[in-house]
């Protein structure tokens, strides 16, 4: 109900101004917010005033809750996606904090790798600067420069959203102490004998000249070749000699490194023989294949070919096959066998996969699952080398190579285009007449989520860390993984399902990368791949990272520095490979949780997007449990990814590319810190200008609900009043408080936000506005010094107002500091408070359920008169005296002893038990209640506006009511 008391000299043919008799409302607290322009001085302030070493100060002694930063990346501004996970994070430990516990927030920064290392050989490109003339150390140090630029910018960023933390002394990856942390953790790797060099196919990234982890990667739809490959059956029994058994594969460039052929037991396969061509090119009449049933007309089709089913091929059958490698004329005279494996399937190709250890996962898993059986059968089990690192073949692939004519053929160029390795390789499929058909497929591929360009596979000599090797203790890393998992509390429960997918089917970790800007792969190894155990090198080498940093592994004259005289640099070589970023990061627990006496390990919680199931959480786990036998955290939370407002992915060329910056500038970080708290953002978010200004309006709301309890409590003396002594509906807002502090709490412990700002936007708006504020404005407002009812609603008012700015602090830290200082400007800081404890006695559930049926029949009431306010029958609720007819006993009894008429908001107000007329007002969910509208007899007061019967009964004061003419009498006594 809009409150007018303020106008009352123009709306009211009274002479008499009674408008500064009133307790209307008074504060400086103003209406618009203006965030954008108050909230980077507020930010600036408590940069001054040292909040952050004051929370630190306050929380002196108090058990601790840490949230360990999952450390973004130093090379940019921060975009959207930062800023949900910084709110979201800066929520949790502020909502700690003021729960009782030492909630230390440490930012962090990962700054080695390939972002940064690429940023600056472009530089160097653009000034026609060769990178291999540049000293190591002297690019490294470009790119700690670079690094260090963004983390300043990206610092100043946070704090602008309202971040608090330590961002005087982060965390960085980069740092001397952090780098030989790290090299420290590879060492212990390397001592238990964790750490192996071994050779497999990995993602190589050609523009990057590097390898890549699975989180490195992203998948694009691209057009591959695919073709159809006869394989011919060097031996086998009967009908089978002189037939082919027919791949598919959609990457003919590995056809050079097939080396066998899967099939599956489980799939049925038969002996086919072409009837009839029609064209005179490939498969001719007479021609016997072997294909899975199911695939075979399909891939007749393709071929343009007609065929007839001789009979079915067993499973024995094939494992007894052996094929010739259909490039056998050039140099490929090997036998290719015929291999049982779990990876086949018949839902697309031939039901046979060609297998290239060189060039897949599956392929060299299968491969080496037999290498006993292959032995066996005098098969070379070497694994070849096809493809180099700048993506051309190798005299391992002959035909091809750098001896080929016309040089080797190229898989990928140096900008990510494809070569000519699948043109040539076909066409000397077709020479051999083994291309049973071609043809063209979309299909999803990895691309490189930096250079946005193909990737491939290639075999490579690595490092790796192994998944299943035996650990001493009947564990191995996968089995310490898996049980950490179990031992996880997960944030939606569904990650756990994932990560465990992930790591149940992940290959060894391989750690190597082909860079310059990182923590080295500091270990020697001899030329069999051996590393050298020495904990004093170890130690040489761990000293000279704590006091020079990585770089030292790089200096003139290191190799004999670390090895001293006891070992021969002949046979121990430096590894110059750099270790893998997310191993850098998957350490970090080391020295920040571990090394830092203001933080625990391990940590309470990890909170990051859910693709860090394969990246941050993933590598963590995989470096505590290979080191410390169990993850570095007790709980993981992930959120999703913002999206555009159509739920299109947020891009520059569409123009829906939302960044926190225009946010802050146009709106304010706490509305962006309210869209995040009022999502769910365990699952995809939307976000653009509509669903900004619905934050928007919900944050007027709250604002306006905070500026008028300000302004009420400027009449505040601060008394406190007896429990005992308050009116009913007093408890009931105490009550409704004790309800809300409980299910506050839970929200934050359950990183339930929107739980939370639902309930509190609902309990201001409907409960207080709609409701208690509405019927105690009358009381407030007019009502006498001494009057115990209004008092006991500045009580209450005073409670509903620390409870409510203490319980969204944590969501909105701005606009909460703002109001908390606007009641006590010396009150410090409202971050440096504690959620209020509420009293147990407020819990009232007999209170609670008798006001339930007290709204009921306020409803029946406000509706009814609603409709009298449409249909201009009354002016405002005040002009009515309406007729409640209640037959609910229940209901009635509630209403008993009650001011109603002040409930309702109506100069009078009659209740009567019993049904009441047909045609009077009733609400279907009330339909034993009737309200008759009635208007209101006597006349109106010029003070409180309500009309009574009592106007003029005392001389002294001819134009208000008796209540207003004693508050009158009251107030010019202590004027």
């Amino acid at each position: 109900m809009t409150d007018t008391r303020t106008d009352n000299k123009t709306a009211s043919s009274d002479k008499t101004d009674y408008s500064s008799t009133l307790y209307l409302p008074q504060t400086d607290f103003p209406m618009r917010a203006g965030l954008p322009q108050k909230e980077p001085e507020m930010a600036k302030k408590w940069k001054e005033m040292g909040l952050y070493k004051k929370l630190r100060a306050s929380a002196a002694g108090r058990e601790k809750f840490v949230l360990h930063d999952g450390p973004p990346y130093a090379n940019g501004n921060i975009h959207i996606g930062h800023a949900l996970n910084k709110v979201l994070k800066d929520v949790i430990t502020r909502s700690f904090q003021m729960r009782g516990f030492d909630s230390n927030y440490v930012p962090g920064w990962d700054c080695h790798g390939l972002p940064i290392e690429w940023k600056i050989e472009e530089a160097y490109r653009a000034r026609g600067k060769d990178k291999d003339e540049v000293p190591i150390n002297e690019f490294r140090q470009e790119c700690r420069e670079f690094a260090q630029g963004w983390i300043d910018i990206q610092s100043e960023e946070f704090r602008r959203l309202g971040i608090e933390g330590d961002f005087d002394n982060p965390y960085t990856t980069m740092a001397f102490h952090s780098e030989a942390r790290i090299a420290g953790e590879l060492l212990k790797l390397a001592m238990s004998g964790q750490l192996y060099r071994g050779s497999k196919p990995i993602m190589w990234s050609v523009v990057e000249r590097t390898a890549l982890a699975e989180a490195e990667v992203e998948y694009h739809e691209v057009e591959s070749d695919t073709i159809w490959v006869k394989f011919p059956i060097e031996a086998g029994k009967g009908d089978l000699a002189g037939a082919c058994v027919v791949i598919w594969t959609t990457t003919p460039w590995t056809i050079p490194g097939n080396r066998a052929i899967s099939y599956s037991g489980k799939i049925e396969y038969g002996l086919y023989k072409v009837t009839a061509a029609a064209n005179d090119f490939g498969p001719q009449p007479g021609e016997k294949l072997i294909f899975a049933d199911k695939l075979a007309a399909e891939a007749f089709a393709k071929a343009k070919l007609e065929f007839k089913r001789l009979r079915q091929v067993w499973a024995q059958d094939l494992a007894a096959i052996t094929c010739a490698h259909p490039l056998a004329s050039l140099g490929y005279d090997f036998k290719v066998p015929l291999l049982d494996g779990d990876h086949v399937t018949d839902d697309a190709g031939t039901g046979f996969v060609h297998t290239a250890p060189s060039h897949g996962r599956e392929d060299f898993e299968a491969w080496m699952a037999n290498l006993r059986a292959l032995e066996a059968r005098g098969i070379d089990t070497k694994i070849p080398f096809p493809v180099d690192d700048a993506g051309f073949y190798t005299e391992d692939a002959p035909g091809f190579g750098p001896s080929a004519e016309g040089g080797a053929a190229r898989v990928l160029d140096d900008n990510g285009k494809k070569g000519d390795a699948n043109k040539r390789v076909i066409e000397a499929l077709i020479a051999t007449n083994t291309l049973f058909a071609r043809g063209r497929i979309k299909h999803e591929y990895p691309h490189s989520w930096r250079s946005k360009k193909p990737v491939i596979f290639r075999n490579t000599p690595q490092w790796f860390v192994y998944m299943d090797k035996e650990l001493g203790d009947g564990t191995t890393l996968r089995s310490r993984a898996l049980s950490a998992i179990d031992d996880t509390r997960f944030v939606p429960a569904g990650g756990q399902n994932r990560l465990r997918a992930m790591i149940e089917q992940r290959p060894d970790w391989v750690l190597s990368r082909q860079r310059a800007w990182g923590v080295p792969i500091c270990v020697f190894a001899d030329a069999e791949g051996n590393v050298l155990r020495d904990e004093k090198v170890n130690a040489r080498i761990l000293e000279a990272f704590e006091k020079e940093g990585a770089d030292a592994w790089f200096a003139q004259g290191a190799k004999e520095r670390f090895l001293g005289n006891e070992h021969d640099g002949e046979t121990w070589q430096m590894v110059t490979d750099i270790l893998d970023v997310w191993f850098d990061s998957g350490s970090t627990h080391t020295f920040t949780l571990e090394d830092r006496p203001d933080l625990k390990w391990p940590a309470d919680v990890y909170l990051e997007g859910s693709d860090q199931h394969r990246g941050w959480f993933h590598s963590s786990l995989l470096e505590s449990c290979a080191t410390r036998g169990r993850a570095p955290y007790n709980a993981v939370v992930t959120h999703g990814f913002t999206m555009a407002e159509d739920g299109r992915k947020m891009s520059k060329s569409l123009g829906n590319t939302v960044t926190p910056q225009d946010v802050m500038k146009e709106s304010g970080a706490d509305i962006l810190r309210l869209w995040v708290m009022s999502t769910d953002y365990a699952e995809d978010q939307r976000l653009g200008k509509t669903i900004i200004q619905t934050n928007i309006d919900a944050y007027r709301k709250i604002r306006n609900t905070i500026r008028w309890m300000l302004g009420t409590l400027a009449h505040d003396k601060g008394e406190e009043i007896a429990y005992a002594d308050l009116p009913e509906l007093e408890k009931l807002m105490l009550h409704r408080l004790s309800e809300l502090d409980q299910l506050v709490r839970k929200g934050y412990d359950d990183f339930d936000f929107k739980r939370i700002v639902r309930a509190l936007s609902d309990f201001a708006n409907v409960e207080l506005s709609a409701f208690y504020f509405d019927i105690r404005k009358d009381t407030l407002y007019c009502e006498a010094p001494s009057s115990l009812k209004r008092r006991a609603a500045l009580h209450v008012i005073r409670k509903l107002f620390d409870c409510l700015v203490l319980w969204f602090a944590p969501m909105m830290p701005f606009t909460t500091e703002e109001a908390w200082l606007s009641r006590d400007p010396s009150a410090g800081s409202v971050h440096l408070e504690q959620f209020p404890v509420i009293p147990a006695e407020w819990e009232n559930g007999q209170v609670a359920e008798k006001w339930k049926h007290v709204r009921t029949v306020r409803r029946a009431v406000t509706g009814a008169l609603e409709i009298e306010r449409r249909e201009k029958r009354i002016g405002s609720s005040l002009e009515a005296a309406p007729i409640v007819h209640v037959a609910d006993p229940d209901l009635m009894k509630a209403l008993e002893g009650l001011d109603f008429a002040e409930i309702c908001i109506t100069s009078d107000i009659s209740v009567v038990a019993g049904e009441g007329p047909a045609e009077a007002f009733r609400l279907e969910d009330a339909a034993r209640v009737a309200v008759e509208p009635k208007l209101a007899e006597g006349t109106r007061c010029a003070r409180s506006w309500k009309i009574t019967k009592d106007v003029g009964s005392d001389p002294d004061y001819p134009d208000v009511s008796a209540r207003d003419a004693k508050a009158l009498r009251e107030l010019a006594q202590i004027a």
